[in-house]
């Protein structure tokens, strides 16, 4: 875990809250890497499916998803851990097995799991990065998927062969495939919280350039109005 710089400096406790996410990086967000989607994809008739997105802090990987057409909910929560330990600070430890997660209820007419895949290793974080991302680290912030199905977890194996076949990544893709662990949300002030705090010090430099590449890189995929947790 990164040490948070001075709650003073910027001037963060005026929100009243604390934790991981709350760290400061003088740096930049990653660059989005231009990939091709995947050459093996779900074919699904149901109205809604749902999967479950690790990328590092919530917050970003949310507020990505929620630009997205097609989906229709995107919550921040906790997957990989049990359920007594599913609450912020105890996973902020790093010892619970949860990783922070994003639950995506999503209408495969409009976007297909394939499709969510190509955004999140795309746009949504680093998939090279081994137990950490920007200014996080510890394994609460690693990049994995928890397929809800036997046909994803077959799409996201295929998909990440794929990636590193193609050397588009400068390192070998980190994430981890889990199976389809238990997801609890996460708190209500973490809802939303890309939208809600759009000049936050983490989000201005962390998520926002997200939102914009996913815009830049997928403009055929890009909703201008979020679809919010809270609104619903």
């Amino acid at each position: 875990m990164m040490k948070k710089i001075s709650a003073v400096m910027l001037g963060l406790m005026t929100l009243g809250l604390a934790g991981q996410c709350w760290a400061f990086s003088f740096g930049s967000a990653d660059a989005a890497v231009v990939i091709a989607p995947p050459v093996l994809d779900e074919s699904n008739s149901a109205r809604s499916e749902t999967a479950v997105f690790a990328g590092g802090c919530f917050w970003g990987v949310q507020g990505v998803f929620e630009h997205v057409k097609g989906v229709q909910r995107a919550v921040s929560g906790y997957a990989g851990g049990a359920a007594d330990t599913a609450q912020y600070e105890q996973v902020g430890s790093g010892d619970t097995g949860h990783a922070e997660s994003v639950q995506v209820t999503f209408d495969p007419a409009q976007v297909s799991y394939g499709a969510l895949l190509q955004i999140f290793f795309s746009v949504a974080h680093n998939p090279t990065e081994i137990d950490r991302q920007g200014p996080d680290s510890g394994t609460q912030y690693r990049s994995a998927l928890f397929p809800q199905s036997a046909e994803q977890q077959r799409v996201a194996q295929a998909y990440i062969t794929q990636l590193d076949a193609s050397r588009v990544f400068d390192k070998p893709i980190a994430t981890r495939l889990e199976g389809a662990k238990a997801f609890y949300p996460a708190e209500d002030y973490h809802q939303d919280f890309l939208t809600l705090h759009p000049t936050h010090p983490y989000i201005v430099i962390n998520d926002l350039p997200k939102v914009a590449h996913l815009q830049q890189l997928f403009p055929q995929r890009f909703q201008a109005q979020p679809v919010l947790v809270k609104a619903q």
